[in-house]
């Protein structure tokens, strides 16, 4: 069985996109999503430096459309279309590219979404200063309890030893001066403390974001990141979509549910390679291919075309 993820904030880096625009018609793909959000997609995913892609309202939209752009070049359209894969998830912001996926939005309207939703969770974060940190190791209850007694939200926990805590500068300075025992503190590359109270006054925008949408109900299987639950109605995916601005993500959830499916490979796309890097240590037996440049799908259409034929 193939899982399809989409990797979530922080994976993308400056010019990660330069070799995409060489595949026929993905120039204008872009171009076509920037004119629907506003916003060049082609300058940030080739030209912009590193602090300006970092900005949450350019990073999420670049990532999602980096997502989509690698799974039409891998499925050859979108929605997944055939036998494999046979499960879909994403990883934070990477959920809307899943819900694409998974046919329960059209590109177009995820893009449109998820730039209010990075707009909102910019605004949000602004109001006080926050930010995020991986706890690498340790013992899983010590790190919590140091989390907990600093007033640190675990984020995301991510499986393989990997928990983000999230809070305020000062929580967070706190925690890399006080380390829980053999565990390692990395401060991340985002703006603010996502997937905690902090964004709370970002649901509201996207409360109203989803309003006019029609969501389809999922063709292909949809893990979702709030309890790694196969989630069969687009109502239902939707939903997650606009809680999950202020709540944990449960990565280590969603893999779970990939071994209980019978998941034997996955395949990360661009700009891939922190969620396969997890299911490498997480997943044991699994292959893991991640997408980072056209190189790569080869590759992964030979897999998806394995598991196809395997289906049938």
């Amino acid at each position: 069985m193939l899982v399809l993820v989409a990797p979530g904030q922080g994976a993308q880096t400056p010019g990660f996109l330069t070799p995409w625009l060489e595949l026929p018609g993905a120039a204008d793909r872009l171009r076509g999503w920037s004119d629907a959000i506003d916003l060049d997609l082609v300058h940030y995913g080739t030209e912009a430096d590193a602090d300006a892609i970092r900005d949450t309202a350019v990073a999420q939209p670049l990532l999602v459309a980096a997502s989509l752009l690698s799974a039409e070049a891998v499925l050859g359209a979108l929605p997944a279309a055939g036998p494999a894969p046979a499960l879909v998830a994403g990883h934070s912001v990477g959920e809307l590219a899943a819900a694409v996926f998974a046919g329960v939005l059209s590109p177009e309207e995820a893009l449109v979404l998820v730039r209010r939703r990075g707009l909102a969770m910019a605004e949000a974060a602004a109001v006080t200063d926050t930010g995020m940190s991986a706890v690498l190791g340790g013992d899983p209850e010590q790190v919590a309890a140091k989390l907990a007694e600093l007033g640190l939200t675990p984020a995301n926990v991510n499986g393989a030893g990997q928990v983000v805590a999230a809070g305020t500068t000062e929580q967070l300075a706190a925690l890399a001066a006080d380390k829980p025992e053999k565990a390692r503190v990395m401060p991340l590359k985002v703006a603010g403390a996502f997937h905690t109270a902090h964004m709370a006054p970002a649901v509201a925008e996207m409360e109203d974001a989803v309003l006019g949408l029609t969501p389809g109900d999922p063709v292909v299987r949809y893990v979702s990141n709030a309890d790694g639950a196969v989630v069969v109605e687009g109502k239902d995916v939707l939903t997650r979509l606009v809680t999950q601005v202020s709540n944990p993500v449960r990565w280590d959830l969603c893999m779970e549910t990939f071994r209980a499916e019978g998941v034997t490979a996955l395949i990360e796309v661009c700009p891939g390679g922190t969620l396969a890097g997890l299911s490498k240590r997480a997943l044991k037996g699994v292959r893991n291919l991640a997408v980072k440049t056209p190189d790569e799908l080869p590759a992964a259409r030979e897999l998806v075309a394995e598991f196809s034929a395997s289906e049938h």
